[in-house]
């Protein structure tokens, strides 16, 4: 027989599960979201650059061209940054044509006032043969974070994005169904007690 403690129990179990998936939905899937509208507006705004989030750029690499420093699958985070802060040594990404590369610069040299930037990745025997100009430079390496490229693009992809949107409706939904069953409830035992 199912005792009313047993109800009661339960009844807990239920709202700590509740509450477990609301501080989940708190704590990554809004942030998540909001991340991924404001890349997605800019990238509407300006459809040539890359959409930061407060400077911040991330990439995923895809070559071997800087291991051991950065390996492939890594997820990179670069920051825009004044012509000054760029230096010999630091690591950069910027446009080669069609493509983004992310290599160190070996070597800085000026033409008529314009600054040239000789970069040359580290698991490469040759410098890149196109010299790279400031306006060229999509931001200056920051931090790395390991294996996490696939993550990264999972979750700034527009089908999670979707999945996500339905998800926060999908749980602001059931959750006033639940809050509309609980005033139910309430309303009835009111009614009981006035009969009793």
């Amino acid at each position: 027989m199912y005792k009313i403690r047993d109800y009661k129990a339960d009844s807990k179990k239920i709202n700590q599960i509740k509450k477990i998936i609301s501080i989940i939905f708190g704590i990554v899937v809004i942030p998540i979201l909001i991340v991924n509208f404001i890349l997605i507006i800019k990238s509407f705004i300006k459809p040539n650059k890359i959409p930061d989030f407060f400077g911040y750029k991330n990439f995923i690499i895809v070559s071997q061209s800087m291991e051991p420093t950065i390996m492939v699958g890594d997820a990179i985070f670069m920051k825009e940054v004044d012509e000054s802060e760029i230096h010999v040594n630091d690591i950069i990404s910027f446009h080669d044509g069609e493509d983004i590369n992310t290599h160190r610069i070996i070597r800085i040299s000026e033409e008529n006032g314009i600054k040239y930037y000789t970069t040359k990745g580290d698991n490469n025997k040759r410098e890149d043969k196109n010299k790279v100009t400031y306006k060229d430079i999509e931001g200056k390496y920051q931090f790395k974070i390991s294996n996490f490229g696939i993550v990264v693009g999972i979750l700034q992809s527009k089908i999670t994005l979707f999945v996500l949107i339905i998800a926060v409706i999908l749980n602001i939904y059931f959750n006033k169904q639940l809050q509309n069953k609980k005033e139910e409830r309430r309303r009835k035992r009111k009614e009981y007690e006035k009969l009793h």
